[in-house]
């Protein structure tokens, strides 16, 4: 099986990866018609194969990963993908087209099974029992080595195409903020260089473990910490709700912290303190990753765990641009998007118009290209 047949089977056209039969369909079908330029399903499915077979001289893919079984409180971020995409193509009609010119291929969707997060935590019996509903047809032994978790799944694929292109940049669309813990599993393998994380968030995700589960919303950055080699190579930017002081969190695991209340007293000062310091760890290029709770909440609160007195949008901007810049992108996302989750009227439709700003803002820092 060639990579790019693996990753056909792991996947689906993108906007596709939440199951649905009736109720939400054919809005899922729409947003596909148009990020495609396709007629039919038929069209839809043959040109998300065509795709996989340009991630070969891509600069960098675009994923979706759209669980939210990682979350804590209030979900929903599992519409976090579809939404981005669509209030894009809203934006911005000629994306495909231009994302194309500028070396960025969408590779799809994790296919979802919305009861499951890691294969860690299943029996064999229950994967098998996923596999046989996810990949009919597929032969054994070829099956059994096939994942069922999204965040499994997001894994393998990653390794899937670093295998076909080491040096393409990831692009994910969370989803709840553990989807970004494959995308770190997979880069800590494809990356030959120092590498580091800036991860814009009102919460630390440094617990090592919560209520006994390894891998969630509240962990993933434990680990990404112990991945990039500690040493303030793992940088959070924006942190205002913590059970503990800084002190704890820098010393304890080797991070790096610029609360929200500094960043708000002198955004300037902050911003020079920040790239700094990421340049002063050595790393040769950061992956970007960010909790659109990071944000105040007066302007990104169709979330889980909205919070006020964050970051504003420009300053966040003006990370994304400066980090391009001065230290070099490999990749990023946009997290814990929650379209159902707005305590107003405008909440959903103000808090997916920033997350397309900010994912363009990602891409073009990346690909160190415009898409306008």
């Amino acid at each position: 099986m060639t990579p790019q047949e693996e990753l056909a089977l792991l996947l689906r056209p993108a906007a596709g990866g939440l199951y649905l039969v009736s109720t939400g369909r054919a809005q899922q079908l729409e947003v596909q018609r148009r990020l495609y330029g396709a007629a039919t399903e038929e069209e839809v499915l043959a040109r998300f194969r065509a795709s996989l077979d340009r991630i070969a001289g891509a600069r960098a893919v675009l994923l979706g990963v759209p669980s939210d079984v990682g979350a804590g409180f209030l979900r929903g971020s599992n519409m976090g993908p579809q939404a981005i995409r669509t209030a894009l193509l809203d934006a911005f009609p000629g994306f495909p087209e231009r994302a194309r010119e500028v070396g960025l291929v969408d590779i799809g969707d994790v296919f979802v099974v919305p009861q499951l997060l890691h294969d860690d935590m299943l029996s064999e019996a229950q994967k098998a029992a996923s596999r046989r509903a996810l990949y009919p047809g597929v032969p054994e032994p070829a099956a059994s080595r096939l994942p069922v978790s999204p965040l499994s799944i997001a894994e393998r694929a990653l390794d899937l195409v670093f295998s076909i292109n080491p040096g393409v940049a990831p692009i994910v669309l969370g989803g709840d903020h553990s989807t970004a813990l494959p995308v770190a599993r997979a880069l800590a393998r494809a990356r030959k260089r120092p590498w580091g994380i800036v991860q814009p968030d009102a919460h630390t995700d440094l617990l090592e473990e919560r209520l006994g589960i390894a891998y969630c919303f509240a962990t993933w950055s434990y680990h990404a910490n112990e991945l990039v080699g500690r040493g303030g190579r793992l940088t959070q930017v924006g942190v205002r709700a913590s059970q503990k002081p800084r002190e704890h969190w820098e010393s304890r695991y080797g991070v790096r912290q610029f609360w929200a209340a500094e960043c708000r007293a002198d955004p300037a000062a902050a911003l020079d303190a920040i790239v700094a310091h990421v340049k002063s760890t050595g790393v040769e290029g950061v992956y970007f990753s960010n909790d659109i709770d990071g944000t105040d909440a007066a302007y990104a609160d169709a979330t889980g765990t909205p919070e006020p007195d964050g970051l504003s949008p420009e300053f966040v901007v003006a990370l994304i641009r400066r980090l391009g810049r001065e230290v070099g992108l490999i990749g990023g996302d946009v997290m814990e998007v929650a379209p159902a989750l707005q305590p107003t009227p405008e909440s959903a439709a103000r808090t997916v118009a920033l997350a397309v700003r900010y994912l363009r803002e990602t891409i073009e820092a990346t690909v160190g290209r415009a898409l306008a």
